[in-house]
């Protein structure tokens, strides 16, 4: 069955909680202070069944000019508004706003109550509402039936539900959604229970006994029972008010503009992008970084109104923006909101939410303002090829686009997939979903190209570039899994090649000067000769006078050639003196079973200098194992 909520608006004491008592027989003020001073200052909950069975969830809004953000927060979530107006006093101060409010959160559907006919006569009705019509031409609601009601008298409130009836049939159902979300409108204890909120469920679907989680604190809960019209419930579904009672959670822990969802399927944020539309009742201009009260779900934050591409906006106008709020909310893409200025405190413009979780701009960029525009106009593929390209390298998981294009979830998998198919994007992590534009994988790529050879460049007798360092090149926002994705692709391409740590371009070789070819000679020669004595780095390039970074560079390229062998940092041996020292070992272990220290001295006949980075050398590489003070061979090094 569909499920619609009717939300009142309107100026104070213009009949709306007395049209509710006299439709429904509830009281919606409920509060002692209510009583006494005959106000609504709270949002009040009622039902009515409509003829055609279907049932009306129904918030009372208050009038007062000091409780429009109470009125803001009743109004989230509402399908239907009843516009009442007293046929008494007519268009009020708070009618004009209510209606404005209506317009900016995107009402589409309503009904004109004319309130207190019984308290003027047949002439002054009928131009109260040709006042009415002139009043709502141009707006949502200029095709609105206007139907006059008393509710002392009950003239009029049969026709009324009999036109709520028709409204309800003319509501479409609220598109799917995975995405549970239900903005608290009010928390309470109730005893024998604990922690009790409600809300209008707005997307999605909760059933009891699920784990929830309240943002944008992050707190997590159960859900031990659900209420909707007064009655328990297993599932409530988008559409319905709803009284969730919670599970080990605190009333202090919970307030008024906080959403209940799914763990882990929001995100708190202090920025959001956003369409604003300045109302043209405005006397003069907003300037940028105006301080405002900003209203979404049924929240109330204050933040700066950030112009992303003028210094002020016109009255009537309409412009893609920022705002940064002083405290986190959690949204999503096409939530409506309301502003209201700081002091003194009116409502001043709104729109929607284009991106719920943006990166912080900088204004008068052209790009930026251009994509902004693209996500308020472009179809929900290209918005979502939009949020992947933009987030670059870092790429963006799936969960951050369901409520950065509030796309229902099984149409966000197929346009993906879609994608997929295209090779447009590229899955870089399975696990967390993440996902990376083609484009930007592939410029990855030719950086990663460009960083190798203008290493290679630099050091041209080094074989290649560390990994490490390499990835050092790349902002910290780069995930390690798609740094190393594009390194296996490059390799699996042959354009570069990649040895122990060390990355190199596949047609870099390793040329010495002719000057650095005689040295490699005489470097070759004294290792040779010096068999299992060699020089230590440091008399190296103090006999033979070198710089000790060309030095350096010569060696590694002698390593790299397999002439010699690094046995430590600046400690090197030609490889037929190793190789001969290896075959002496491994004979003398097979004979004996194992060695001790003296012996292996004995065998290779070297001072304590070599003797122990050359016995280290031999473990290090797996021929021997060091049991205690002995050495044994391992298996492995017979093979």
């Amino acid at each position: 069955m569909k499920q619609i909520i009717l939300g009142t608006a309107g100026h104070i004491d213009h009949g709306k909680t007395s049209l509710i008592k006299a439709l429904t027989g509830i009281d919606t003020d409920r509060l002692k202070e209510e009583k006494e001073r005959g106000i609504t200052i709270e949002l009040g909950f009622a039902s009515l069944d409509l003829p055609t069975g279907e049932r009306l969830g129904i918030v009372d809004v208050p009038g007062h000019e000091k409780f429009v953000k109470n009125m803001v927060a009743g109004a989230t979530g509402i399908d239907l508004v009843a516009m009442v107006i007293a046929a008494d006093e007519g268009i009020m101060p708070q009618t004009v706003e209510h209606m404005e409010i209506c317009s900016l959160l995107g009402i589409r559907f309503g009904v004109v109550t004319l309130t207190k006919i019984d308290l003027v006569d047949n002439e002054w009705l009928d131009l109260v509402q040709e006042e009415i019509r002139d009043f709502i031409r141009g707006t949502f609601l200029e095709n609105a039936p206007i139907v006059p009601v008393s509710s002392s008298t009950g003239k009029g409130l049969d026709v009324f539900v009999k036109t709520l009836s028709e409204l309800s049939g003319k509501i479409p159902l609220r598109p799917p959604s995975s995405l549970l979300r239900i903005p608290i409108d009010r928390v309470f204890i109730m005893k024998g229970f604990g922690t009790v909120i409600t809300g209008t469920l707005i997307s999605g679907f909760v059933n009891a006994g699920e784990p929830v989680m309240i943002y944008p604190s992050g707190i997590s809960s159960k859900v031990r029972g659900i209420q909707v019209h007064n009655q328990s419930v297993e599932r409530a579904e988008a559409g319905m008010r709803t009284a969730i009672n919670l599970q080990g959670v605190e009333k202090t822990m919970i307030n008024r503009g906080d959403v209940i969802a799914r763990p882990e399927t929001l995100k708190p944020t202090y920025m959001i992008d956003v369409m604003f539309h300045f109302l043209k009742s405005n006397a003069k201009p907003v300037k940028n970084r105006t301080r405002i009260r900003f209203h979404t779900g049924t929240s109330e934050m204050l933040g700066n109104l950030i112009l992303l591409e003028a210094d002020e906006l016109p009255p009537g106008q309409t412009a893609a923006a920022q705002i940064r709020l002083d405290a986190p909310i959690a949204a999503v893409k096409d939530d409506r909101y309301v502003v209201r200025s700081y002091s003194p405190v009116r409502t001043i413009g709104g729109g929607y939410i284009l991106n719920p979780i943006p990166p912080k701009h900088k204004r008068f960029k052209t790009d930026i303002v251009d994509g902004l525009k693209r996500i308020a106009s472009d179809p929900p593929d290209e918005v979502i090829l939009y949020h992947i390209r933009q987030s670059d390298y870092h790429g963006i998981s799936f969960f951050d686009l369901l409520i950065m294009t509030n796309t229902q979830e099984k149409k966000l998998e197929n346009i993906l997939q879609g994608f997929l198919s295209q090779r447009r994007i590229l899955l870089s992590d399975k696990e967390t979903r993440v996902y990376i534009h083609s484009d930007v994988f592939k410029t990855l790529k030719e950086n990663i190209f460009n960083h190798l050879k203008g290493y290679h460049d630099l050091f041209p007798l080094k074989t290649g570039m560390p990994k490490e360092e390499l990835r050092s090149k790349f902002p910290h926002h780069l995930h390690g899994k798609v740094f190393n994705l594009a390194i296996q692709q490059m390799i699996n391409e042959k354009s570069i090649q990649q040895e122990e740590q060390a990355l190199r371009v596949a047609s870099h070789e390793v040329m010495l000067g002719k000057d650095q070819t005689a040295i490699r000679k005489k470097i070759l020669e004294m290792y040779r000769h010096s068999f299992l004595t060699p020089p230590y780095f440091t008399e190296l390039v103090k006999d033979l006078d070198l710089n000790p970074k060309h030095g350096s560079d010569i060696l590694m390229v002698l390593v790299n050639e397999g002439e010699l062998i690094k046995v430590k940092e600046d400690l090197f041996f030609h490889t037929s003196a190793i190789n001969d020292l290896k075959k002496r070992l491994v004979d003398f272990l097979e004979q004996n079973r194992e060695m001790t220290t003296p012996q292996f001295k004995e065998l290779a006949g070297v001072s304590r200098k070599y003797l122990i980075p050359l016995i280290e050398y031999f473990d290090l590489k797996h021929i021997t194992i060091r049991i205690g003070d002995i050495r044994r061979l391992r298996s492995k090094a017979t093979n």
